[in-house]
């Protein structure tokens, strides 16, 4: 029951729960490590709805103040080339006062020196954290999640910064989209490579969410990633746009708004999009909602045929029961842009490495406390520590579930979740 601002949380997952192993040899499964992870979610009552609480993102709150260093990265795959950047959170208090005024704020290139002495043998648990739509590592929401973390002085953390987003350059004609994995798997696997002893673990909001969830889907076991988050992720891109266009609010406040920030994103860099791509940039830059921005963009850069057929291909919610390391995904059903109609609760509820945790209030991203805090950062914190300091990591049985995909051998069927029906050519 909601009284003043008090949420009711509600916990999805399979009948039998993932079997995990603490340091101190006690047994445990994945639902009470969760449950534990998740307080009570006592919001701000002024902001009673999803609509109140997500309109409340736009003031102009300062957060905490973290400072991040920039790495540029060339991309490895074939297909999928350009450069991207990752924003790699730093606490030297002789780089409080360094910033490069032409990144957001608290953000700088690391020297070629620094670039040079990345690496180490340290066994410091690191976060892979994925930004949402048009965002960066500077945005609100992410730094109240993982400010405690880097205050706390036990953990690392990186932002892979979509393309072309929080003043990144692009080299190609291309920007990011939700079906985009390849630039958080190159990610992960240079950490893996440059800090050996490092456990990764992987967050991510909104749309990088959605990228964060196809990312796990795709890899399964072989991901380095030991356990990871998700917030306010869309799931089914189709009925999250669908629901937005079908009512008033949605379409004249939400879609402008987003389609408002993609295309003042595509318009810094029209010189990369009219000399590397033919779409018409006069044409893009006129249309004023999201779905109208896929449809100009997405679509002939990566030759989906509809918009429709792009939310489709890139959604999430398949990818949910190929994952195969504990993942907490959390939404807020009243979120009026993740839409609780796309949320995946029938799989959910049939895997064992996933725990879906909805509480009946917050937004879209929200989760506003009396005071201006955000609930969210709580249950992240929460689990994450739990699971880098308390939980026997090689514990994980990544086949508790078996493989991937299902069928009926009878007839020769075969599902596979993660199947795509964009063709990307594997690296040569």
């Amino acid at each position: 029951m909601e009284w003043f601002g008090r949420a009711a949380i509600d916990f999805t997952t399979s009948p039998k729960s993932l079997c995990l192993q603490g340091k101190d040899g006690e047994e445990t499964n994945l639902l009470k490590i969760c449950q534990s992870a998740v307080p009570p979610c006592q919001l701000n009552p002024l902001l009673f709805n999803g609509h109140a609480q997500t309109m409340w993102t736009a003031a102009k709150a300062h957060g905490p103040p973290l400072r991040y260093k920039r790495r540029i990265f060339e991309a490895d795959h074939a297909e999928f080339n350009g450069s991207f950047a990752v924003d790699f959170a730093v606490t030297d208090p002789a780089q409080k006062e360094e910033a490069d005024e032409s990144l957001p704020p608290r953000t700088a290139y690391f020297s070629e020196t620094e670039l040079e002495a990345m690496g180490s043998d340290d066994e410091r648990p690191m976060l892979v954290v994925l930004h949402g739509l048009s965002g960066g590592s500077h945005e609100v929401y992410l730094r109240h999640a993982i400010a405690p973390l880097i205050d706390s002085g036990k953990w690392e953390a990186c932002v892979v910064i979509s393309r072309g987003c929080a003043n990144s350059k692009i080299t190609t004609g291309l920007l990011y989209n939700a079906r985009a994995t390849w630039d958080v798997r190159q990610t992960v696997k240079w950490l893996k490579k440059t800090y050996p002893n490092r456990p990764l673990f992987g967050l991510g909001f909104s749309l990088g969410a959605c990228i964060m969830t196809n990312y796990l889907g795709e890899e399964g076991s072989a991901t380095p990633l030991k356990a990871a988050v998700v917030v306010a992720n869309p799931w089914a891109l189709h009925i999250s746009s669908k629901m937005l266009q079908s009512t008033l609010i949605g379409h004249h406040v939400y879609q402008r708004v987003l389609g408002n920030s993609m295309r003042a994103l595509a318009m810094k860099h029209k010189d990369e999009l009219e000399k590397y791509t033919n779409i018409d940039t006069t044409n893009l830059f006129s249309q004023k909602f999201l779905y109208e921005f896929d449809r100009a963009y997405q679509c002939p850069t990566w030759g989906y045929p509809t918009e429709e057929a792009y939310y489709r291909d890139a959604s999430s919610s398949d990818s949910l029961l190929a994952v195969r390391i504990p993942l907490l995904a959390i939404n807020a059903v009243d979120d009026p842009i993740a839409s609780n109609l796309s949320i995946p609760y029938a799989e959910a509820s049939t895997n064992p490495f996933t725990v879906l945790c909805t509480t009946s209030l917050g937004g879209h991203l929200g989760w506003f406390e009396i005071g201006g805090g955000r609930w969210h950062g709580k249950p992240v914190c929460n689990f994450l520590n739990h699971m880098a300091f308390e939980i026997d990591l090689n514990s994980i049985n990544s086949e508790a579930n078996g493989k991937r995909t299902s069928g009926n051998p009878m007839y020769g069927t075969n599902f596979d979740p993660i199947r795509r029906k964009m063709y990307v050519k594997l690296n040569q």
